[in-house]
C-alpha cells in the first residue's frame, strides 16, 4: 500500500498553492517597533466604534445577529445603497473566498493581474480552478490584456482598484470599457480596499457599475481607514443573484457581535473618517516628494502606502534597506512574492514613525 493512502490526502492542486505571508510585526533585539507593513491606519479606529465595542461585551453570551442587519443597514445609509445588495463578511477575503467556492470550480479560470493581491490566487486555486495572470503596464493594470486573456473557460476577472502593493488605479472609463467586453457570465470583481484614500475625478469605486450591471459585485474593508483589522470586517455590494447565492454557502454567523456593533459606529462617524484620510494626503505628497530627493523611485499612489524602488548595487538594494530599517524598529513590507524583488511597500504612519523613516533612509542612502 502507497504511502499516500495511509493518511489524509488533500484534493488535487491544494499543495501547490502557496500560502499567504503577512508583513512582519517584530524584530529581535529591538524594544520600540513602528509597524509600517500592513497598512494600517496610524489614528486607529473611531472613539465611537470602540464605545460601541465595549458595549457589545456585556452580551457575548448570545449569538450575532447572522444577518448583520445594523451594519448592512449603515453602509447602505452613507452610500446610499439597497441593504438588500450588500453582504458581510470576516473581512474582504471572506467574501472573495465565497465568490470563488461559489462561482468556480475544475476546468474554469479566472484572470488576475501582475501585481494583484495574493489572496485571489489562493482562492482561486482552492477552488479548484485555473488562475491565469496578465502583466501590468508601469505598475498597473492593463484592461486591453485582460480583454486578451478572456477565453471560453474564463469566469471571473479580479481588479484591485487602487493595486495593492503598487497604489496605482485605473479611471472608471477603463473599468467601464472592460466590463461591455465580458461575456454576461464572468464576474467581474472590483476590490475596493483602499478607496476611501482616492482623490481623483476619474475614479470611481465601482458603485455605479454594480447597481446597472448583473455581472460586477465591489468589495470593501473596513480594515484600512476605519481602523478595525482587528475585527477582520468586510463587505460586498453586488447584484441580488449573487448575494442570494453567496448566501446560501455563508457561514449562519460568519460576523462576530462586536465586529458589527463597531463597524456600524465606524461608517457613521465620516468626520473621523475623513481626518484620517487628510493626515494620509499630507504625508502621501510629503513622503513621495522626500524619497524622489534621496534618489528613489516611487511609484505615484493614491493609497495609504506608497512602493519604494531601491538602486540596483550591493549594498543599497531593498533587501539592505529592509535590514538597514528594521534594525531602527522600522517595518516596511518586502513585496518579492508581489513580484518587486528590489521594492519595499511603506505604509503612511504616525507623523513619528514617518519621519523616523526619512531620517534612516537619509543615513542609509549616505544624505545624512
Amino acid at each position: 500500500m502507497s504511502a499516500e493512502l495511509n493518511q489524509p490526502v488533500p484534493r488535487p492542486g491544494i499543495l501547490d498553492i502557496a500560502a499567504y505571508v503577512p508583513g512582519k510585526e517584530h524584530v529581535d533585539g529591538v524594544a520600540k517597533v513602528y509597524k509600517l507593513s500592513s497598512n494600517e491606519t496610524p489614528l486607529g479606529p473611531s472613539p465611537k466604534a470602540i464605545e460601541a465595542f465595549k458595549a457589545a461585551a456585556s452580551n457575548l453570551e448570545i449569538y450575532p445577529d447572522g444577518q448583520a442587519v445594523a451594519l448592512r443597514q449603515a453602509i447602505a445609509d452613507v452610500h446610499g445603497l439597497n441593504p438588500a445588495n450588500i453582504i458581510c463578511g470576516n473581512g474582504s477575503d471572506e467574501l472573495l473566498g465565497l465568490l470563488c467556492h461559489v462561482y468556480l470550480g475544475a476546468g474554469d479560470e479566472a484572470i488576475i493581474t501582475e501585481h494583484g493581491f495574493l489572496v485571489y490566487k489562493i482562492q482561486i486555486m482552492g477552488a479548484g480552478a485555473t488562475p491565469v495572470t496578465v502583466k501590468e503596464t508601469d505598475c498597473t493594470v492593463n484592461v486591453d490584456a485582460i480583454i486578451d486573456a478572456v477565453t471560453p473557460r474564463t469566469k471571473m476577472v479580479f481588479i484591485a482598484n487602487p493595486g495593492n502593493p503598487t497604489g496605482t488605479y485605473i479611471p472608471v472609463s477603463e473599468i467601464r470599457r472592460l466590463q461591455a467586453t465580458l461575456p454576461k457570465n464572468v464576474i467581474l470583481v472590483l476590490d475596493a480596499a483602499y478607496a476611501e484614500y482616492v482623490r481623483k475625478n476619474d475614479y470611481e469605486a465601482g458603485l455605479e457599475l454594480v447597481s446597472g450591471n448583473g455581472n460586477v459585485v465591489m468589495t470593501r474593508t473596513f480594515s484600512k481607514v476605519y481602523g478595525l483589522a482587528a475585527l477582520r470586517v468586510g463587505w460586498m455590494y453586488a447584484p441580488a443573484a449573487i448575494i442570494d447565492a453567496l448566501n446560501r454557502v455563508r457561514g449562519p454567523f460568519n460576523m462576530n457581535a462586536p465586529a458589527i456593533a463597531a463597524g456600524a459606529a465606524a461608517i457613521r462617524d465620516q468626520a473621523f473618517m475623513q481626518q484620517a484620510v487628510a493626515h494620509n494626503l499630507h504625508w502621501l505628497d510629503r513622503l513621495t516628494s522626500v524619497f524622489t530627493e534621496l534618489g528613489l523611485k516611487v511609484t505615484p499612489s493614491v493609497t495609504n502606502f506608497v512602493l519604494i524602488h531601491f538602486p540596483d548595487q550591493d549594498g543599497k538594494r531593498a533587501a539592505d534597506a529592509d535590514e538597514f530599517l528594521s534594525r531602527r524598529g522600522y517595518i516596511l513590507r518586502a513585496v518579492r512574492g508581489y513580484g518587486f524583488a528590489n521594492a519595499l511597500r511603506m505604509t503612511v504612519g504616525s507623523e513619528e514613525a514617518n519621519l523616523g523613516v526619512v531620517a534612516a533612509l537619509k543615513e542609509f542612502m549616505g544624505q545624512a
